[in-house]
């Protein structure tokens, strides 16, 4: 986990003398001597765990409590002081300090206190991101074939050793829906899973979106902005169409997995960070190599494990499973009352050839509950491409 620990103390010598210390521990330290100084760093995203002498240049510290009682994010603050004022201490505390530390600064106690303060941070984080990237059980339909069975296999032993994958299958064949079981059935479960559809990206945009930026780094970058590989800390980060990724950024994206470490763009820092990466593709990567478009280093170092998801025209046995699990799901979002499917709907979904894959299935049992008028999904409410077929 990158920590950057922000310094706001008039005193040189004491900036320092703590950065000496810190920084061989594994923190970014950024040393200010004013409160100005300080507020510019927060605006720009710069500390993630502020130490706050109360006496300053230009005001009183923990006046900057206050002053962020409104954000939405507060960093930890740990308050400085030469003076050890109890009264002042208690005050700081209620209002929202992490710690309150005395001068001369013992620094293995300045040490355990940003630890405290990093776990606040962590658990922060992991919060935030689990939100975000919709944390909820993974429901996957196994289905009744014999490959369907053993590809989840080799998906769960996947997940517990914690190795890179590598899916591969047609569009909508349900890629991310594999790769979110992967994360639910291994021991980062609880960790984020963060997914970042290489396609979708500008070329020139996605190197930041992985790596993150310094402030400065280029003209629009106002602050610091953390890359989806720090916030996948711990936890999984799933490159969809990796296929589209642009050969310099493959490199650095191998080195990362290598190395376990990266640079943000604009910056000098090595930041750790333990990810498990899993990449999807619906182009075959073995062409694209002999082509001279993908990377093969990266290629063998992201299939340790290599899950191919047949699609759904060579599992038609796997439709009515699918189906039911598809009512299931709209039933509830929709708020309807539909729970069966008559015979000849189910016909004419067996014989339909689905080259959208599960995706197109479920989109027509979406459309066709909504148009059913009964308890039961018939011919007629299902597409017309797929309903002419019986018809």
């Amino acid at each position: 986990m990158s920590i950057t620990i922000l310094v706001v103390d008039d005193e040189a010598n004491l900036r320092k003398n703590i950065s000496d210390y810190l920084t061989p521990l594994g923190y970014e330290v950024i040393g200010v001597p004013t409160l100005s100084d300080a507020r510019t760093c927060l605006q720009r995203g710069n500390g993630d765990v502020v130490l706050l002498d109360v006496s300053l240049p230009d005001g009183y510290g923990p006046s900057l409590l206050y002053e962020m009682q409104n954000m939405p994010y507060r960093p930890p603050m740990i308050i400085i002081t030469a003076h050890g004022d109890i009264e002042m201490a208690v005050d700081a505390m209620k209002n929202g300090a992490h710690d309150f530390l005395t001068k001369p600064i013992q620094l293995t106690q300045l040490e355990n206190s940003i630890l405290r303060a990093c776990e606040i941070v962590q658990m922060r984080r992991e919060l935030a991101h689990l939100r975000q990237s919709q944390k909820q059980s993974i429901s996957f339909v196994v289905g009744k074939t014999h490959s369907m069975e053993s590809l989840l296999s080799q998906a769960q032993k996947a997940a517990q050793a914690q190795v890179s994958v590598l899916i591969t299958g047609e569009t909508g064949s349900g890629k991310e829906v594999l790769a979110r079981f992967i994360h639910s059935t291994g021991p980062r479960s609880n960790k984020p899973f963060i997914a970042i559809n290489c396609a979708a990206i500008q070329p020139t945009v996605l190197e930041s979106e992985l790596f993150g930026y310094e402030a400065g780094a280029f003209t629009s970058a106002e602050r610091r902005k953390n890359g989806l590989m720090e916030v996948a800390d711990g936890g999984i980060l799933f490159l969809d169409e990796i296929s589209s990724m642009p050969l310099d950024i493959q490199a650095k994206l191998l080195r990362a997995i290598e190395e376990h470490a990266f640079r943000r763009v604009g910056g000098t820092n090595l930041i750790q960070v333990d990810v498990q990466v899993l990449a999807a593709s619906n182009r075959n990567l073995k062409e694209m190599i002999q082509e001279g478009s993908f990377r093969q280093d990266l290629y063998y170092r992201l299939k340790v494990v290599d899950l191919h998801l047949p699609p759904l025209r060579e599992r038609k046995m796997d439709i009515p499973e699918l189906v039911g699990f598809f009512i299931r799901q709209y039933k509830a979002k929709l708020g309807v009352n539909v729970d069966d499917i008559t015979p000849r709907a189910m016909q004419a979904l067996m014989e339909y050839d689905w080259p959208g894959n599960i995706r197109e299935l479920s989109h027509a049992i979406e459309r066709a509950m909504l148009f059913c008028e009964g308890r039961a999904i018939d011919l007629p409410d299902l597409p017309a491409d797929i309903a002419h077929l019986n018809g």
